[in-house]
């Protein structure tokens, strides 16, 4: 993606379930456990620039000891900040003390069988540490202490907030983390009461009661409750203070979850990859949470995935393929791969099937794999172009002739690649808005001049900005005569709610097309009529609101809009002519069968919550607000 855009954090979460000892014999280390996690925050990096935590609780620890060890850290380099930190402890032993599981666990920290791990890709806030997971509800009863991360984002927080205000609650913090700490929480406590209040009048002394609860705590009915009114999508990994262990996923699997378990070890990840890499697992032994499921961890090692609430269409989120997930997923991969090839029709057509004097390339380099399905689709072609001239060649073709036929290949160069040492920091908007120019840099002397045609594939295209300011710009001093952009993901036309840092309509390059098309043809009035829709909703209960911005698309065709946000990206002075090639929402899913979440380019909202974000985001912009919707 040439537009940065934060988005999605990464969760990773263990039990073991054998003694410590147990992986000092086998392994060779009483730290498997923090080892493990640190590879797969390693392998999830892609899910957190912002800041990364962990957390971790020791089973069966004696009153009087640290049961939880937390860290966290912001900034880029959080992964090596907190491991260097937590390794540290461990260098000055002397080889007999980590030879000794028992005193490890008695004397140091993240010595823990269960053990969380967070990612931050931060959609609002400060980037501080105290906005960084995992999270903690303290309290003397460790079956009430609580640790939440997550990967989520919730439209009604406000509503939720008002619901513990109503509880008898005083929140300190009105956000979607400190809501659900508190919800979940709540519940927690709840029904550690109810099982007290149960077992009391039989006679049990208090220790006798808390190891009942440690056995009957029903995590499932905790988290139906709590999540009864939670609209959006996420991943929640949770750890309770005496041993109990969840992780659940909203009701349309919006939010990724993967599991892998065996007799010594449970882990779940946001991604399939970094388990496969970090335990040497096959891909058949991996599942994925189930939508509206929670995989329960017991205290005694118990594994369950139980529902939790009702569950709804699949709606797993595309961008998840197109671009969050890393592309050493299997299926990802395949899939990234496709949606390029589908494109080769509209790009051989956008070129006039010119292959001789066109040049194909990527940018940036997470549409590789995008790139090397549409390449592959341009290799399809161009077979069928040489079997059709050695047809025609008759029965004695000369080897020159069919050696020059045969030497037909696409032109595949790396022509536009990013500056990334270039750091615009000038305070001068002029002298910073020309360093912005040369973010990226190209390579000389491989097009020809005024004849060659540039094919450049994204795997989206946001806001268009960089696109303008920086690679068109570039592009063009190669003096081709037509640059083409390709995008492998259809138009992003409205917000996301539901993880990604994309709310507000002026920043989608799509949107502001659509607004030129509609004062260019003398519409502007149906903006203003939206508008006034969007009001007229503004006080009903969010299940009865309609998404009032999809039907001023509808005046106009995906093509007439792509042509136009081909105007908006094209600077001044350049004389080659710029097209737009998008994905269709057909190919999409084709290509993605499995995750037909496309809310951002279709609309259509898995939540009620998606309906009411989006009318907000368009009030704002009618009314000029740069704020965020949700």
């Amino acid at each position: 993606m040439s537009d940065s855009i934060k988005h999605e954090c990464g969760v990773a979460l263990i039990r073991l379930l054998k003694p410590l000892d147990f992986y000092l014999e086998k392994y060779g280390t009483a730290l498997y456990g923090i080892d493990k996690l640190h590879l797969l925050m390693e392998k999830q990096r892609n899910r957190g620039q912002d800041g990364a935590g962990i957390a971790t609780v020791k089973l069966d620890s004696r009153p009087g000891t640290k049961i939880i060890d937390r860290k966290r850290y912001s900034g880029s380099d959080s992964i090596q900040a907190i491991f260097g930190q937590v390794y540290d402890t461990f260098h000055h032993l002397k080889k007999g003390k980590l030879k000794d599981a028992a005193w490890l666990k008695e004397n140091t920290p993240f010595t823990g069988e269960l053990l969380m791990g967070h990612l931050r890709y931060g959609t609002h806030g400060a980037n501080s540490v105290k906005n960084v997971h995992p999270f903690i509800r303290k309290s003397n009863w460790i079956h009430r202490t609580l640790v939440i991360a997550g990967n989520f984002n919730l439209t009604n927080v406000d509503e939720l907030f008002q619901e513990l205000v109503g509880l008898g609650q005083y929140p300190m913090e009105q956000t979607d983390t400190v809501t659900v700490l508190e919800k979940i929480g709540h519940f927690l406590d709840d029904e550690v009461q109810r099982l007290y209040t149960w077992y009391k009048p039989d006679g049990f002394d208090n220790l006798e009661i808390n190891n009942l609860i440690f056995d009957k705590l029903d995590i499932q009915r905790v988290l139906q409750k709590a999540t009864k009114r939670f609209d959006g999508g996420y991943t929640m990994a949770g750890m309770i203070g005496h041993g109990d262990a969840f992780v659940m996923r909203d009701p349309n699997g919006i939010r990724p979850a993967f599991y892998y378990h065996d007799d010594e070890v449970v882990v779940v990840t946001s991604e399939r990859p970094p388990i496969q890499t970090a335990f040497d697992v096959h891909i058949s032994k991996i599942q994925e949470i189930k939508p509206g499921h929670a995989l329960i961890v017991k205290r005694n090692g118990t594994v369950t995935e139980m529902p939790f609430t009702d569950i709804g269409e699949k709606k797993s989120c595309s961008f998840e393929r197109i671009y969050f997930s890393r592309g050493n997923d299997r299926d990802i991969y395949t899939e990234r791969k496709q949606l390029g090839e589908q494109l080769t029709n509209a790009v051989l057509e956008a070129a006039d099937n010119d292959l001789e004097n066109s040049v194909f390339s990527f940018v940036p380099n997470t549409a590789e794999s995008a790139f090397f399905g549409l390449i592959k689709g341009i290799e399809n072609r161009l077979n069928e172009i040489k079997l059709k001239k050695i047809m025609e060649l008759g029965e004695n073709p000369s080897t020159e002739t069919l050696q020059k036929i045969l030497a037909l290949t696409p032109r595949v160069e790396k022509l536009v690649h990013k500056d990334a040492k270039l750091r615009t920091f000038i305070a001068d908007d002029h002298s910073r808005g020309t360093m912005v120019t040369h973010g990226y840099d190209v390579t000389y002397g491989l097009i020809k001049n005024e004849e060659d045609t540039i094919v450049l594939l994204d795997d989206s295209i946001v806001r268009g900005t960089t696109l303008k300011n920086s690679i068109i710009r570039i592009a063009a001093r190669l003096r081709p005569k037509k640059i083409i952009v390709v995008s492998s993901a259809p138009q992003i036309r409205y917000p996301d709610c539901y993880g990604i840092d994309m709310s507000k309509m002026k920043d989608f390059v799509a949107f502001r097309a659509l607004v030129d098309l509609l004062k260019e043809n003398g519409k502007s009035h149906l903006l203003d009529e939206a508008y006034e829709r969007c009001k007229a909703q503004v006080d009903l209960p969010k299940e009865n609101l309609k998404n009032e911005v999809q039907s001023l698309y509808a005046h106009f065709t995906d093509g007439e809009i792509s042509r136009k946000i081909a105007q908006i990206v094209t600077p001044k002075g350049i004389s080659a002519e710029v097209q737009v090639i998008y994905q269709s929402l057909e190919g999409l899913h084709a290509a993605c069968p499995h995750h037909l979440g496309d809310w951002y380019f279709s609309g259509n909202y898995p939540t009620p919550g998606g309906n009411k974000v989006v009318n907000r985001a368009f009030m704002n912009y009618m009314e000029g607000k740069d704020e965020r919707a949700y």
